[in-house]
């Protein structure tokens, strides 16, 4: 069986986007309550994304503080960290190959999400790249360095696929990472709904099916 996320050449776009998706929700959302999550997560991003056009700053709180937080919470305590029985693999195989951002990688930007503020709170110039003088509050500034972490977090990442991948894969993830929240609304819509007849995990027939 096709390991996560090995690409098989010759897709079009659309077909690539339809299989990274595929394999985001075949490996990575096996737990209902990760699913739920990442519901409300989307939710949260798609409010994030209405309130851009009118105040940036605050979409950018909003999806930072609240729609990505909620969104790894999933992934780092109720998903499954075990051998995955459903598609044979094992976890650490799936953190090898990951397209996006593993647990690995997401430490990593969540650690550097976290110190901004205080570094901000410790150096207000932020070492020196806004002026003492230009009028901007703690959480203007604040709000201005996550939205640029959020930019250098997605092309940097999108880069590095274009150059070790391919410039088709890179973009395709780019695409399918801004597209996500409209997706998981329409994939995990029932997901509460199963949680709440205590469906802990996912049954993946429809993974099984397409073996």
């Amino acid at each position: 069986m096709k390991a996560s996320n090995e690409v098989v050449p010759g897709l079009s776009f659309s077909e690539e986007l339809r299989q990274q998706r595929w394999d985001d929700h075949r490996f990575y959302h096996q737990s209902r309550v990760n699913q739920t999550l990442h519901l409300f997560s989307a939710t949260c991003f798609l409010i994030s994304y209405a309130l851009i056009p009118f105040n940036p700053l605050a979409a950018c709180f909003f999806g930072w503080v609240i729609a990505m937080w909620s969104r790894q919470i999933g992934h780092f305590f109720f998903e499954p960290k075990g051998f995955d029985h459903i598609n044979n693999v094992t976890f650490k195989h799936k953190e090898e190959v990951k397209v996006g951002y593993n647990l690995q990688r997401k430490v990593v930007l969540l650690a550097v999400w976290i110190s901004v503020p205080t570094i901000l709170w410790l150096s207000p110039t932020f070492l020196g790249m806004f002026s003492p003088s230009d009028g901007r509050s703690y959480f203007d500034r604040l709000g201005i360095l996550w939205l640029g972490l959020s930019v250098i977090g997605l092309m940097a990442r999108t880069l590095w696929l274009c150059a070790t991948r391919g410039t088709q894969t890179g973009l395709v993830w780019f695409t399918k990472i801004l597209t996500d929240p409209f997706h998981d609304v329409k994939m995990y819509y029932k997901a509460p709904f199963w949680l709440l007849k205590g469906q802990w995990l996912d049954p993946m027939e429809h993974v099984q099916e397409s073996h």
